[in-house]
């Protein structure tokens, strides 16, 4: 069952690339049958993907939050999730043309790590509070990630080109940036922070241990903290928070990938 989770992990890694190609057409040539077929192959990667978390979780009997890889690939699921609803509430296909190769980015980060299951869970992990922790913090960076990328799109309609008459409007890209990261910050705060903080109580006697993991995300909360209070008092607006959805993916994906090097409690994750 293992290897069948790899199989559709690598399935569905390829029809996003796919997927990509076709919204990249859809945004050159503004043909809507390009946006539905790259709407149709990104659905069935999704399901794909769905299907991978499934047969892992199913071989491990054990959501798959234990290791890296699998807390990348939910965290990619989540963004995929997502991009899901909100292709579903804005109907703007031209969107994935950015968010897209954020997920894939991801995907290709999770492709280098160990795949290895496991069915026994260190003592740390087994905890209610883990899985809180873990399934809202997939989902508030699977929001964060699509608000950067719907930055992206916002900073390319502004400086124009062949694409722009297909791009959603500004004001529909700036809704949607900032919707995301609304969604998402209470979302990091409860799972990532709160939840995270009863678990390492749970796990390791403390609430804080200054974790290089623990640091990076108090930095990624504060930072989007500045951004909602700066949007919500009207200052970072438009282009700004564009640029501050892509430097919050930035941090995300530093504060991630740094775990890898740095260590600490959090090195299995």
């Amino acid at each position: 069952m293992a290897h069948a989770d790899t199989q559709l992990f690598w399935l569905a890694f390829w029809m996003y690339l796919v997927s990509f190609v076709l919204f990249t057409v859809f945004s050159a040539v503004k043909r809507r049958g390009a946006g539905l077929a790259a709407t149709a192959v990104f659905a069935a990667a999704f399901v794909c993907h769905t299907g991978a978390l499934a047969a892992r979780w199913i071989a491990t009997t054990h959501p798959p939050f234990s290791t890296m890889y699998e807390y990348a690939v939910t965290m990619s699921w989540a963004v995929a999730l997502s991009f899901v609803v909100v292709l579903a509430r804005f109907r703007r296909m031209a969107l994935g043309v950015a968010v897209s190769p954020l997920l894939i980015v991801v995907l290709v980060v999770a492709s280098l790590l160990p795949k290895e299951a496991s069915k026994q869970l260190m003592p740390a992990l087994q905890s209610y509070w883990f899985y809180i922790h873990v399934t809202l913090a997939a989902l508030a960076e699977g929001a964060f990630i699509v608000a950067a990328g719907t930055g992206i799109v916002y900073l390319a309609r502004r400086k124009g080109g062949g694409a722009k008459d297909v791009l959603p409007a500004n004001d529909l890209l700036e809704e949607i940036v900032a919707r995301a990261i609304r969604i998402g910050y209470p979302l990091f705060t409860i799972g990532a922070m709160f939840a995270g903080a009863i678990w390492a109580q749970y796990a390791w006697g403390r609430f804080w241990s200054w974790d290089p993991k623990e640091t990076g995300s108090l930095v990624i909360w504060l930072y989007y903290t500045l951004v909602l209070h700066e949007n919500m008092r009207g200052r970072w607006r438009g282009k700004k928070l564009a640029v501050a959805a892509i430097v919050g993916f930035a941090l995300a994906l530093l504060s991630f990938v740094g775990n890898l090097f740095l260590g600490g409690l959090h090195a299995y994750i």
